[in-house]
């Protein structure tokens, strides 16, 4: 009877184990997703101008345009039926053309906000990557991270917002940059150099990945690597035209 009792602890013992560390890996995942984000909106002086209505609004421009884009190329690009292994790289290329939305959405949250160039750029990049990240990845971490089997699939996951926060600072920075009418003529190739990688960094990522054969953590590597040279020279230009204004 006593041996019975142990072996009935000892099973109970060994369901609540995985349950117990299977929760622990999702809040891992959970706040290294998510309070770089909130820690972005807190350090960055949003929350002092109660600005949080309009990163909703930002979000919420996100959603309009992602719709758009899916209906566009669910009736101009069907699936690629070519065969096992092979690359459309002129599909994949005009697809990731209609990223192109995404700029101008950009744009039109920040034309509807009033106040410095600073503040316009952090409203629209902080709606517009948070609007991404819980669209994208908070089900999948939800489902995913909570599972019985570890996977690194989901810190990776976890790391790519990271990097996407910083992306989209970066490009919208970039979009603020193109539009103003006072632009230098110094400054129109690089900005519009940085556009272009902005617009087509996925598609040059998988490109690169599928040519070389990149591990997943050799791809994020990689794209943590171009994410950051973006952003360097984004801020270059922004902090050069800020100061020669």
């Amino acid at each position: 009877m006593s041996s019975f009792i142990h072996r009935l602890v000892g099973g109970f013992a060994s369901v609540g184990l995985p349950g117990n560390m299977t929760l622990f890996h999702f809040g891992n995942c959970f706040a290294l997703a998510y309070f770089p984000y909130f820690i972005t909106y807190k350090c960055s002086g949003l929350s002092e101008y109660n600005a949080f209505w309009r990163c909703v609004q930002a979000g919420a421009t996100y959603l309009f345009v992602q719709l758009c884009k899916m209906l566009f190329l669910a009736t101009f690009f069907p699936t690629w039926e070519g065969g096992a292994g092979v690359y459309d790289f002129v599909g994949e290329f005009m697809k990731a053309t209609v990223d192109l939305a995404d700029l101008l959405g950009l744009h039109l949250v920040m034309s509807r906000n009033a106040g410095k160039g600073e503040y316009k750029i952090m409203v629209a990049a902080m709606g517009w990557a948070t609007a991404e990240l819980v669209m994208s990845r908070c089900i999948p971490l939800w489902v995913g991270a909570r599972g019985i089997e570890f996977d690194w699939k989901y810190i990776q996951m976890s790391f790519d917002s990271n990097i996407s926060l910083v992306h989209y600072i970066a490009m919208a920075a970039v979009v603020w940059m193109f539009t103003r009418y006072d632009l230098p003529k110094s400054f129109r190739l690089p900005v519009t150099v940085l556009l272009g990688l902005c617009v087509y960094k996925a598609f040059l990522m998988e490109l690169f990945v599928h040519v070389f054969l990149l591990g997943s953590w050799t791809a994020l590597l990689v794209k943590a690597v171009l994410t950051g040279s973006i952003s360097l020279c984004s801020l270059f230009l922004f902090v050069t035209l800020v100061h020669s204004n």
